[in-house]
């Protein structure tokens, strides 16, 4: 039976990741990045798909687990009738380095373990060959090579490696899992225990650079440690999730691969970031993202690779049933070549805003922003999939015409606040001319309300926004409209879905969970409307959904009262410490985007 998404613990060490479910398995394991191909993919499938678990022989009454402090170093304490043993997992937080240490520890009694190490390369399709090395074994499968060391000895039974070991108060075993490409060297092992005390002090010096101060401290941080995992050390990309195909609706078919840096994303990241006070962080995003969109604006496109890749070909994997049986398996993301309106405007949003942040002007990014507006000029007017990737025909959004308007409006700001060189008399024309649009043909007088697309009375999420990047003054009738229109049609047991899905606009079956962003968005919609209790109440509702290492998934059903969707989700984290900054400002102010995030 699979483990509930909440299970899972995340490891990772800016380059890729892994997930450990709290059976002492880890079920998914990408090498060397985020999106390479799985050698444990028993997430998506079986353990005979891949997985590595240590845990007790005897049944487990009671498991405990932790991060250690400040860190991404995760504690697993299993308790047996025999006694009581740790398991700590890690990845070496060193440039370069794609390796799992794994290290079980005795606290009281005499506890028997058990091993099983499936190696399955390519998502699970690919058995490699197995020899055995002085510590352990050597897996290897084409390009891919494995190096398994082990304190214990190690057998082989049914295409399995598995090992019997007994562990006593005080007495540490240590094993380790390094990547290397087959035509390269052996690579040289590491002592655990030094790695340990490494990734320890790395993550509590990381931790230390935090400058945020206000109210939920302790959550921010474990969000933003998610975040900083989340990130691609070598170019400063953020991928959306660390995973593919956990679906947003148990059985269904909305199954996507996140394991990518979206566009969108970039606003909301550098935001978050910068609330946090990790500007090298913050400068590193910016420079992703303007090598990544280099070239002709009519080329951009709204996802790319963590080093900028282009081609993100989707495909599906026959040979994985799927988690609980959710298919299909997808790798790729065909959603890279739909035309999005909105993310021309997240792009020049998060440029605007390393400006307000005071981050050293950088001349490619102005020229960046500047091409992206000179587009927009003629292109706002056309239909587009919008922010939530529909593949269904294309529309005139409204939130899609909105991020339109914000381009134009920093373009705007940059000019005559900043002093960089624009046309700012024809772009304030020109974003009088998308704003009153918007205000006649995407507000509906019938519901009262803005609506997702010209000539619908459709509610969407996405229109939570407008408040907060200046679109419109929250307390603007139309928002006091489009606020409880929302909470009425989208809203199902206190959480936000994004849109109705039964609508058909996306061309998909079947629904989803209520997504957690959009939650948040109307947790600051409320603070600015001066609703302050009820956008607490919210928050602190959507802190709970957590699991018990601080970690949020996409979405979350609350008829099972489960999450969903990949995870851990960039998107929900940022949402987190964003609102929680929001909250804890005088008077409990939601803050637009426009403002200072001083």
């Amino acid at each position: 039976m699979s483990l509930k998404i909440e299970d899972y613990g995340l490891i990772g060490d800016c380059h890729s990741a892994a997930l450990v479910g709290n059976n002492g398995s880890i079920d998914w394991l990408c090498f060397p990045r985020f999106d390479s191909a799985a050698c444990f993919a028993a997430l998506l499938g079986t353990p005979d798909n891949g997985r590595w678990q240590i845990a007790p022989v005897e049944d487990v009454l009671s498991v405990k687990r932790r991060y250690r402090p400040e860190t991404l170093i995760l504690e697993t304490e299993f308790q047996t009738a025999s006694g009581r043993v740790r398991l700590i997992d890690f990845m070496p937080s060193r440039d370069g380095s794609a390796d799992v240490i794994r290290i079980v520890e005795g606290i009281e009694g005499k506890v028997p373990m058990h091993l099983e190490l499936v190696i399955r390369f390519d998502y699970g399709s690919i058995i490699p060959w197995v020899r055995h090395t002085p510590r352990g074994i050597r897996a290897i499968a084409g390009p891919d090579t494995l190096d398994y060391r082990s304190d214990v000895t190690l057998r082989g039974e049914n295409l399995k490696t598995l090992a019997d070991f007994t562990v006593t108060p005080g007495h540490r075993t240590r094993f380790s899992l390094t990547w290397s490409r087959t035509h390269d060297p052996e690579p040289i092992e590491r002592n655990p225990e030094t790695e340990l005390l490494h990734s320890e002090k790395w993550w509590q010096e990381w931790s230390g650079k935090c400058t945020y101060s206000g109210g939920w401290k302790d959550d921010v941080l474990r969000s933003l440690i998610t975040l900083k995992a989340m990130t691609y050390a070598p170019t400063g990309g953020v991928v959306a999730a660390i995973t593919t195909s956990l679906p947003e609706h148990l059985g269904g078919v909305r199954n996507w691969d996140y394991r990518y840096c979206w566009l969108r994303d970039a606003t909301f990241t550098l935001y978050a970031l910068i609330v946090g006070g990790y500007t090298d962080e913050a400068k590193a995003w910016r420079e992703w993202l303007v090598n990544a969109v280099a070239g002709t604006p009519n080329q951009i496109q709204i996802m790319y690779g963590m080093a900028g890749e282009r081609r993100l070909t989707e495909m599906t994997l026959p040979w994985l049933p799927g988690y609980e049986n959710s298919k299909p398996v997808r790798i790729g993301n065909a959603a890279y070549n739909q035309h999005q309106l909105d993310v021309y405007g997240e792009v020049v949003d998060s440029l605007h805003l390393a400006r307000l942040a005071g981050l050293a002007p950088d001349e490619n990014a102005w020229r960046v922003e500047r091409e992206l507006v000179t587009f927009l000029e003629t292109d706002w007017q056309k239909p587009d999939e919008g922010i939530w990737e529909v593949r269904g025909p294309r529309r005139h959004f409204t939130h899609s015409k909105v991020m339109a308007w914000v381009a134009v409006d920093r373009a705007v700001d940059a000019v005559e606040k900043y002093g960089l060189s624009g046309d700012a008399e024809k772009w304030r024309a020109l974003r009088t001319k998308i704003r009153d649009e918007v205000c006649a043909a995407g507000f509906n007088t019938k519901v009262n309300s803005f609506v997702q697309h010209y000539d619908c009375d459709e509610p969407d999420a996405s229109l939570l926004m407008l408040p907060l990047v200046g679109f419109l003054p929250a307390t603007d009738p139309r928002m006091l409209g489009t606020v409880a229109y929302i909470q009425k049609r989208l809203m199902n047991h206190g959480f936000v879905h994004r849109y109705l899905t039964e609508s058909a606009i996306d061309g998909l079956p079947g629904g989803e969970g209520a997504f957690l962003l959009c939650t948040f968005w109307l947790a600051d919609n409320l603070a600015l409307q001066g609703r302050t209790d009820e956008a607490r109440d919210i928050f602190e509702r959507l802190l709970s959904l957590r699991n018990d290492l601080g970690l949020l998934a996409e979405e979350y059903d609350p008829q099972a009262g489960r999450l969903l969707g990949n995870f851990p989700q960039a998107f929900s984290h940022i949402g987190l410490i964003n609102t929680a900054r929001n909250l804890s400002r005088e008077g409990a102010t939601a803050l637009s985007r426009t403002m200072s995030v001083e």
